[in-house]
């Protein structure tokens, strides 16, 4: 069985819907946030960081688009992704790569920016370009959707939830909602997935 790692709001949200579009059992083990985490746990997460999916055979994988893409391949009966022999698998890679490169990174800077900086009074100028790197990607992300229901070929993928996800956590939601239409117009129609909308209640991940 898998043991998943995660706490409300945080990455976990797609891993915990893969794990579930699969309908493959897990046990999920919720981590507090501290500044003193569990040695036993940083042997697995050494950044201190959720989710973590342990597979059943003891390894632990960290990074959720690695999650994500493994649990595509892990269970191909789900249609987690576009299979490896169609066209539409090297969009769902790209765009899964630069998601987690690009949009997960600046929310992480946003809502983290003192570790990234060492000026006392720098937190400020850091979260300013955060927001800048957000709204750089998630416009490209909106183009990319333009004409299209889904990122990756002509069904639902985990890269919709990791992009729904992710714009979730824009600082300014009713802006993001307005500037990206695109995106907006995915995410009206996942707010409404029975699943997702089980996961948001114990994520408020957005208003129900």
């Amino acid at each position: 069985m898998y043991k998943l790692y995660t706490r409300p709001g945080s990455g976990g949200f797609v891993v915990e819907a893969a794990l579930a579009l699969a309908d493959a059992p897990f046990e999920q083990i919720d981590v507090p946030k501290s500044e003193a985490p569990d040695p036993a746990f940083l042997a697995i997460s050494p950044l201190n960081q959720v989710p973590v999916l342990t597979l059943p055979d003891g390894r632990s994988v960290t990074e959720s688009a690695a999650i994500c893409i493994l649990l595509a391949e892990r269970h191909p009966q789900a249609g987690l992704a576009p299979a490896a022999d169609e066209p539409a698998r090297a969009e769902f890679l790209r765009w899964m790569a630069f998601m987690s490169c690009v949009l997960y990174p600046a929310a992480l800077r946003f809502y983290y920016a003192h570790r990234y900086t060492t000026d006392a009074g720098g937190a400020k100028a850091v979260k300013q370009a955060a927001v800048a790197e957000m709204d750089r990607g998630f416009a490209v992300m909106d183009a990319a959707l333009r004409g299209r229901d889904w990122l990756a070929g002509d069904a639902m993928s985990l890269a919709d939830i990791y992009l729904v996800m992710l714009v979730a956590w824009h600082p300014d939601i009713d802006r993001a909602r307005a500037a990206w239409p695109d995106i907006e117009r995915l995410w009206a129609r996942l707010r409404e997935h029975p699943l997702l909308k089980t996961l948001n209640t114990s994520h408020e991940m957005w208003p129900a």
